[in-house]
């Protein structure tokens, strides 16, 4: 079992029990690893935000709290593989990284007997392979969400180079390529970064002030734009 899957089951087996706990012993005994390495697993499941802690004492061990898990889901096996046909097309885009997560979120919170089938029918779709897409940094990708000032090495369509402080206000998708909204500092105007010519990020603590992008901000026709809904 590779480490991705053993994070997953490590979650579904403290998801079982809650709120009962696991000692490190019995999910190393489990899973057939040492103490060591399940130590490390919960700490990058709590570091990612897994609601894992610690329960001490005797009886103690690892418990998850199930009020922020995910029960079984009602997903069928075709939703399951329409989600990751969808994801397939999120390449080089900022939301790939976070979109691969939920997938496996979901597909290991549905019934085993459906995960088990939305596996055999993935397995039976095919993709013609799309243009190589640069991954984008995770740290690009998270630019909106950290909400802090960034430092980019930056290189326009003429090649020419710069290193600007920016803060982050939008994301813009077209067919080719994704572009980083931002307040740039060093033009003091809103400008708008093709995100595959940003060749270096890096986070200061500063957090921007409040700002809003207007609609005349982006240089392009309104009836080319629709804004994302979660409806």
């Amino acid at each position: 079992m590779n480490r991705t899957d053993r994070l997953y089951a490590l979650v579904e087996e403290l998801r079982a029990v809650a709120p009962r706990p696991r000692s490190a012993r019995w999910l190393a005994d489990r899973f057939e690893v040492s103490v060591r390495t399940v130590e490390r697993d919960i700490s990058a499941l709590q570091q990612s935000g897994t609601p894992v802690y610690a329960e001490t004492g005797r009886t103690g061990g690892y418990c998850l709290d199930r009020a922020h898990t995910l029960p079984p889901v009602n997903f069928t096996p075709s939703e399951a593989v329409a989600m990751a046909v969808g994801l397939h097309g999120l390449a080089g885009s900022p939301f790939h990284a976070a979109a691969a997560t939920a997938l496996r979120k979901l597909v290991a919170a549905m019934h085993a007997d459906d995960a088990a089938r939305a596996r055999q029918l993935a397995g039976r779709v095919r993709l013609a392979a799309q243009p190589p897409a640069a991954e984008m940094p995770r740290v690009l990708a998270d630019a909106l969400s950290m909400r802090r000032v960034l430092r980019i090495r930056y290189a326009d369509k003429t090649g020419a180079g710069s290193v600007r402080e920016i803060e982050p206000l939008a994301f813009v998708g077209m067919p080719t390529y994704w572009y980083l909204v931002a307040w740039c500092r060093l033009r003091r105007s809103v400008r708008v970064f093709r995100t595959d010519r940003i060749s270096s990020v890096a986070v200061t603590a500063e957090v921007p002030p409040p700002r809003e992008l207007l609609p005349g901000d982006l240089d392009v026709p309104g009836d080319r734009m629709s804004e994302l809904s979660l409806a």
